[in-house]
């Protein structure tokens, strides 16, 4: 049966500008990280697209390397965008990113203007598309000049490959260089994504929020959830079937001690009292203050994703609560 999409679909999500921009983000963003590659049910992945489309979630955010194997998810999305979302193309922010590992030899990797022009070519392919709205820098690179890397993004946009540049994972002084160098080019850095959480504050204590804030530059964070300390998975120990169970190299039993075990039940009472999941109360977290444009979600089920889209419904705290909050995390 061909895909409709719902007519209710912007009905109940919050948009943010983002930065100085014109461009409205979803409160909630989509990430194709884990569970769109070609290990996982393509049938599933699919349902959850057209799920989160439905929902109002607008951006969908790719890299080269995610599947796995590397540009699975580009093809996957790539296939469910021509079968399913090929009429909603201009409804859609498409983000992907280059910057780890990608092929094999001495151009598959890191920042040269070489391997960001080659890699964002070879998305398009997998996409299917002309452009996409947004492509990022995925890491600093310390071998190459910020001017080369910068100047690639800069050339992408002029080519008419992508409508607005990015960065990820640069601190605070790397943000600083890489503004300066695209305002100087006249490609402004549209948006930067880092990873932000309760549990992971970095971007706080580096003054990245602040200067992103100063300098006009959207944000949206990645891991918001701690891969999954920040649900109730955990308040009962550690599952044999989670991430912290089985062999994930980014989360392990080594990462859940009974301190930190005993933060997440606390805060789980909190986010009870406020008619909320601890999920959604962490995702709602990161949000607070208007500082954050979008969080990235990841999900398995299409469950998940209408679970945390929810979110827009109380994305308020009081100053007794963010108190509260602040004191469990510090304690």
């Amino acid at each position: 049966m061909k895909y409709v999409a719902s007519k209710d679909r912007y009905k109940n999500m919050k948009y943010n500008r983002c930065g100085n921009s014109g461009l409205k983000l979803p409160a909630v963003s989509l990430g194709l990280w884990h569970n769109f590659g070609n290990n996982d049910n393509f049938e599933n992945s699919r349902t959850m697209i057209r799920k989160a489309f439905d929902l109002g979630i607008t951006h969908f955010d790719l890299a080269n390397n995610y599947g796995p194997p590397a540009g699975s998810a580009e093809e996957n999305f790539g296939r469910i965008l021509k079968t399913d979302l090929a009429g909603y193309r201009d409804e859609l922010v498409i983000s992907t990113k280059a910057g780890y590992g990608m092929w094999e030899g001495p151009y598959g990797d890191w920042g040269s203007r070489k391997y960001l022009i080659s890699s964002l070519d070879q998305s398009l392919k997998r996409l299917g598309v002309d452009y996409v709205d947004i492509f990022y820098h995925h890491r600093p690179d310390p071998n190459t000049p910020i001017e080369e890397t910068m100047g690639a993004l800069d050339s992408i946009v002029r080519q008419g490959k992508a409508l607005y540049v990015g960065i990820s994972n640069y601190n605070s002084e790397q943000t600083k260089e890489a503004l300066a160098v695209l305002k100087d080019l006249g490609t402004p850095c549209l948006i930067h994504q880092p990873s932000y959480s309760m549990f992971n504050r970095w971007v706080e204590d580096d003054g990245l929020l602040d200067l992103l804030e100063d300098e006009g530059v959207g944000s949206i964070v990645f891991s918001p959830l701690s891969q999954g300390l920040l649900t109730d998975k955990y308040l009962k120990g550690i599952p044999s079937n989670s991430r912290a169970g089985g062999s994930s190299q980014f989360l392990n039993d080594k990462d859940i001690t009974e301190e930190k075990l005993n933060k997440v039940r606390s805060l789980n009472e909190i986010a009870s009292s406020r008619n909320q999941t601890l999920a959604q109360m962490a995702l709602a977290w990161v949000l607070r203050r208007g500082r954050v444009t979008s969080v990235l979600v990841g999900a398995s089920r299409a469950s998940q994703i209408e679970e945390n889209v929810k979110i827009v419904e109380n994305l308020d705290f009081s100053d007794e609560e963010l108190a509260k909050i602040e004191a469990i995390l510090k304690a």
